[in-house]
């Protein structure tokens, strides 16, 4: 690990050093909106990596990032980057399974449960989603993974029967489904606006991980914590192909090499997060444990019924993914 810091600052460094600046070269700001609070370890990342660019083109590129969906709302960011609204932005890759079932890769329950797995994961479905990226007019630069996935309840649940008629909080189609699935009522809410959804009982239960429920202090309104490893979402950073193509080789390469050490930053930061943000939900008062055996083996039953699912809707090109994934464990 201490290897690959070293590496990928190195390539940076190199990255950095090969800008050519022009005295009368004319400085151009790039509008980053991202859906997370600022203190969220994604927009963290995100900020580091946008002061990363700033100064690595000495000021030829600023890149201003824009938390808590205060510029486009979550939704809305991947559409305002496509149509050149906002240069450059962070979005949650399975956000977009509404548009192709492959963007949903990430969230197929219980098929990659631990950092290592999704990152393998990840890598298998990499060509297929800048693939289809770039056929809308965008560019992928970097993505992290969120840490592993758990089911929050303001009641103890020990199986899915326990489940029904609680409303539920979707941001995918995969956390719908399973909704559905489970007899829950689905409600689509966006990050930012999580906290007022459990307080006003619009929502009473998410499976989310323990960093989101950490950030937004979800102790107040809600009472559990089911450590399940249900699935590693990912966020991932694009920007616009069009602005991309107009910029220099030469910022490329600082971009680029930002993007390297944001990857590695944010992916390091998950799994220190992990520990650390359950840790905080148990100091809230929160119950904090692993699912019983009961509940487990309900929800891998549910689990392979998406996944089947999953694999029919993504077609050949799912059907790709999981024979990547498969041949890389």
């Amino acid at each position: 690990m201490q290897y690959s810091s070293i590496r990928t600052g190195l390539l940076v460094s190199l990255a950095m050093t090969s800008v050519c600046i022009s005295a009368n070269a004319q400085a151009e700001k790039w509008d980053m909106p991202m859906a997370y609070s600022a203190s969220n370890y994604h927009s963290e990342t995100g900020e580091q990596f946008a002061q990363c660019v700033t100064s690595g083109t000495v000021g030829e590129i600023e890149i201003v990032t824009h938390p808590s969906g205060s510029l486009f709302k979550g939704g809305d960011i991947k559409r305002a980057i496509q149509t050149g609204q906002a240069q450059i932005g962070e979005r949650l890759m399975s956000g977009h399974q509404n548009e192709n079932a492959v963007f949903g890769f990430d969230s197929i329950p219980f098929l990659a449960t631990s950092f290592d797995d999704s990152a393998k994961l990840f890598e298998a479905a990499r060509p297929t989603m800048e693939r289809l990226l770039d056929e809308q007019n965008l560019v992928m630069l970097y993505a992290v993974p969120w840490p592993p996935q758990g089911l929050y309840f303001k009641k103890e649940v020990n199986a899915v029967a326990d489940m029904k008629g609680i409303k539920f909080r979707s941001y995918n189609n995969a956390t719908a489904r399973l909704a559905e699935l489970t007899g829950m009522l689905p409600v689509t809410i966006e990050a930012a606006e999580i906290s007022q959804a459990f307080a006003t009982g619009v929502a009473e239960s998410m499976v989310s991980s323990g960093a989101t429920g950490y950030d937004r202090k979800v102790w107040e309104s809600l009472t559990h914590f089911y450590d399940v490893n249900a699935w590693l979402p990912y966020n991932y950073v694009m920007v616009n192909k069009d602005v991309w193509n107009d910029t220099s080789d030469e910022q490329k390469g600082v971009i680029t090499g930002c993007a390297q050490i944001a990857q590695y930053a944010g992916t390091w930061r998950a799994k220190e997060y992990t520990g650390f943000t359950v840790n905080g939900l148990i100091e809230g008062g929160m119950t904090v444990a692993p699912a019983g055996d009961a509940l487990v083996e309900e929800l891998k039953v549910i689990g392979a019924t998406m996944s089947a699912e999953w694999l029919e809707a993504a077609g050949d090109d799912g059907k790709a993914i999981m024979e990547a994934y498969s041949a890389s464990k």
